[in-house]
């Protein structure tokens, strides 16, 4: 297990690298010895696994599809993660399937008492909800409970929340929900209707991963109610918060969206962000209403930080800048899908750079000697992060100075849509006021204002 350990405290450091920040909630709920399977979504390809790898506290094998094991770099890289490979039907069309060895070594790995990880939906997709789950972990915790009647299986649901998932330098939240045991009672269950337990397992399983995912018909109505979001929440709200409060307002919205006030609100809504969107502002630039003296403030604050870090970054830039660029525009190109663009800057990325290391520092090794190939190799990579810290820094210079100008340029325009905000704002808190569950908390206590 010692390469696994590398590989952990590797994807720990890669991740925190290509994420500007990761949160963790409800480790907790991961019991710290014996057999687990973590059940989580799938947005985002092979960056899911590498996530709970990193972050799960516990040395988890994967079950992946077994056309990944063609690559000769995943290969290498799943051996490494103890994957374990899957034959599946929309993979090999026409073909007899027989997973009878990966599940046998799914088994053993749970016998152990270690802890494996499955994405029932059965696919990465880019879907604006969960897919439709599959019954292979179900199958799986009842096969190997089965075997093993001494340990305590726990399928535990996990739920990845990408604030803008393709993106480098975003924010990621993983989730872990309390665990579902297979008991005594399961087992007896299953002896005697063994279909009909399978599918009531997967069906607490989908349940435990809704209630960590937000979930939306399409990407529009998505769209629009992380707008009703954003006028409902109070300022300066954590991730989770923020993500639980978008998992809610997604999951009651169906049941009122035919009301004709929510209908009216709706459009309301939507007609705010493309207006918004039209006059190239968003939500916040509305709420802050930049002060020129705030402003400076910021500014010289990024510039100060730009000059500390400004000699490292300038060794950094000729090689970053450019890798930089061919990431974020090639892996558009030749991502084969969506939901892997990210997963395609993350892998792509990293080889490229420590190829690159390797190659300029074995050259300055054979120039200047060993040892200064030695210093290139370690100090390339502070360079490389001095380069990523002056880049945010200074782009986020451009944005607040953009930002301002469009501001003072329009000011009647600014000033009409921070009425309709407020206006807007206390909607939405009488409409929850009005809808919400009798049955459900409230994470804030907020009243209309006049």
């Amino acid at each position: 297990m010692r390469v696994y350990r590398l590989l952990q405290a590797f994807l720990r450091f890669a991740t925190s690298i290509f994420f500007r920040r990761i949160q963790v909630v409800g480790a907790e709920h991961i019991p710290e010895d014996g057999p687990v399977i973590f059940c989580g979504n799938h947005p985002n390809s092979l960056l899911d696994p590498a996530l709970i790898t990193a972050w799960g506290g516990r040395i988890v094998h994967f079950a992946a599809k077994d056309v990944l094991f063609r690559s000769r770099v995943l290969r290498v890289f799943l051996g490494a993660a103890g994957a374990v490979p899957i034959r599946r039907a929309k993979d090999h069309q026409g073909e007899a399937l027989d997973n009878t060895e990966a599940f046998e070594q799914l088994f053993a790995v749970l016998a152990k008492g270690r802890a494996m990880g499955i994405f029932p939906e059965g696919i990465s997709h880019d879907a604006s909800q969960l897919a439709r789950l599959k019954t292979g972990a179900a199958r799986i915790a009842l096969g190997a409970a089965r075997a093993h009647p001494e340990a305590r299986f726990a399928l535990v649901p996990c739920g990845l929340h990408y604030v803008h998932r393709r993106r480098f330098r975003s924010s990621v939240l993983i989730q872990f929900g309390p665990p579902i045991f297979i008991d005594e009672a399961v087992l007896a269950e299953a002896a005697t209707a063994e279909r009909e337990t399978v599918r009531a397992l997967t069906t607490r399983i989908e349940a435990g991963m809704r209630a960590l995912t937000v979930n939306a018909e399409d990407w529009e109505t998505l769209r629009v109610i992380d707008g009703v979001r954003r006028l409902y929440q109070p300022p300066r709200i954590s991730l989770p918060q923020r993500v639980e409060l978008a998992r809610r307002f997604n999951a009651v919205y169906p049941s009122v969206k035919d009301e004709p006030s929510i209908m009216a609100l709706f459009e309301r809504v939507q007609a705010y962000q493309d207006r918004l969107a039209d006059l190239g502002l968003q939500d916040a630039d509305v709420v802050r209403r930049r002060r020129p003296g705030r402003v400076l403030g910021r500014v010289l604050a990024h510039l100060v930080f730009m000059v500390l870090w400004m000699p490292l970054a300038l060794i950094g830039l000729p090689l970053h800048l450019p890798l930089g660029y061919l990431l974020r525009y090639g892996s558009w190109r030749f991502a084969p899908r969506k939901d892997v663009v990210a997963t395609t800057k993350f892998l792509v990325g990293f080889m490229l750079l420590g190829l690159a290391y390797v190659v300029i520092a074995g050259g300055v090794a054979w120039w200047a000697g060993p040892a200064w190939g030695v210093a290139a190799l370690f100090g390339l990579p502070l360079a490389g992060y001095a380069t990523l810290r002056v880049l945010e820094r200074g782009a986020a210079v451009f944005r607040v100075f953009l930002t301002l100008g469009r501001l003072l340029r329009l000011q009647a325009e600014l000033e009409a849509l921070v009425v309709e905000r407020k206006a807007l704002e206390n909607e939405v808190l009488e409409a929850v006021n009005r809808f919400l569950p009798a049955d459900m908390e409230r994470l804030f206590h907020r009243e209309a204002e006049a």
